[in-house]
């Protein structure tokens, strides 16, 4: 009976990292299809919506995961521009592998039928040729210990669906951005709305994002087993389908907030100088390097498409922070 539930006739869904930025706009969707969504969360979760079915604090019983159809672990230690631990990837290991293993093994002792966890790009790599994307079948490549424990998150739950059943679904988001977004993307948003003069106008790469609306969209569609039966034990690279310069980006996070865009061109080679000598090589490259992702896969195999825009998902996020 519990294959042919669907999403309108209450089903279960189990979110992790659920009070996140993700998290509580993907919690707010589920809810709105009908899902009875219960969050798994190490603070209160908020939001607008219906009420939580339950709200657990993470404890290791078993009891947690009753009568949950899916989980969707959202849950992670994320990538840290300033790391100030001695040994960041014993750090990473421990929120991003061991937790998820052990979620996923206890999910499937429960007979939880579906395991949905969000990668990172970083798995792939931090950077593209022209011409050459990243796919999901590409030979994993990650270059810092946030990238390594998502690989190696994910091969241990390779592990587990042929140890158990237990379908897993992977999603290897690229950088996501929306209404209330936090981090870089929220900190060029700031340079642009205080009219700040960027000397990124000589730029010419290409950079994969994905909204937040169209991620959202797609986990519920890879959460719900009779719409993506075909998502099983599959890895997904998601992007808008929009690929963009950092001048065009810049460009359009401006018209959004309804501003001029104040950039001005300056060589490659000294903007890469300056950032080498002020020890900011890393952020250098996520604005002067490629990053583009190929998410055919997920158009042939799931029939998904984006649901917004660039632009449009731009314009939510202005009205967000002018409080419309």
């Amino acid at each position: 009976m519990r294959d042919k539930l669907t999403p309108m006739q209450a089903s279960r869904v189990l979110v992790t990292g659920a009070s996140g930025f993700l998290g509580q706009a993907l919690s707010r969707r589920l809810r709105a299809e009908g899902w009875l969504v219960s969050a798994l969360s190490r603070h209160a979760p908020t939001g607008e919506g219906e009420p939580w079915a339950k709200v657990h604090r993470y404890d290791g019983d078993d009891a947690l995961w009753a009568g949950q159809d899916c989980v969707v672990h959202l849950a992670a230690r994320v990538h840290v521009m300033n790391e100030a631990v001695q040994d960041p990837l014993a750090e990473f290991r421990a929120a991003n592998v061991n937790l998820t293993v052990n979620l996923a093994r206890q999910a499937a002792r429960a007979g939880v039928r579906r395991f949905i966890f969000i990668s990172s790009v970083k798995v792939n790599g931090e950077e593209t040729a022209p011409g050459c994307p990243f796919t999901a079948a590409d030979t994993p490549q990650p270059q810092d210990p946030y990238g390594v424990s998502k690989m190696e998150a994910e091969r241990a739950l390779a592990a587990i669906a042929v140890q158990t059943g237990l379908e897993v679904v992977v999603i290897r988001p690229p950088l996501v951005y929306g209404p209330g977004v936090k981090g870089n993307f929220a900190s060029m948003a700031r340079w642009v709305r205080n009219g700040y003069p960027l000397p990124l106008g000589a730029v010419h790469n290409q950079r994969s994002l994905v909204a937040l609306d169209n991620l959202v969209d797609f986990i519920a569609l890879c959460a719900d087993r009779t719409r993506s039966p075909l998502a099983a034990n599959q890895v997904f690279l998601i992007s808008d389908g929009e690929d963009v310069s950092t001048p065009e980006l810049l460009r359009k996070v401006a018209q959004a907030y309804g501003l001029p865009s104040r950039l001005w061109p300056v060589p490659i080679a000294w903007l890469r100088l300056a950032a080498r000598m002020l020890g900011q090589s890393a952020a250098a490259d996520r604005l002067l390097g490629s990053l583009v992702v190929d998410s055919s896969k997920a158009r042939e195999r799931l029939g998904w498409r984006p649901v917004v825009t660039m632009d449009e998902q731009l314009r939510k996020m202005a009205l967000h922070d002018q409080g419309v």
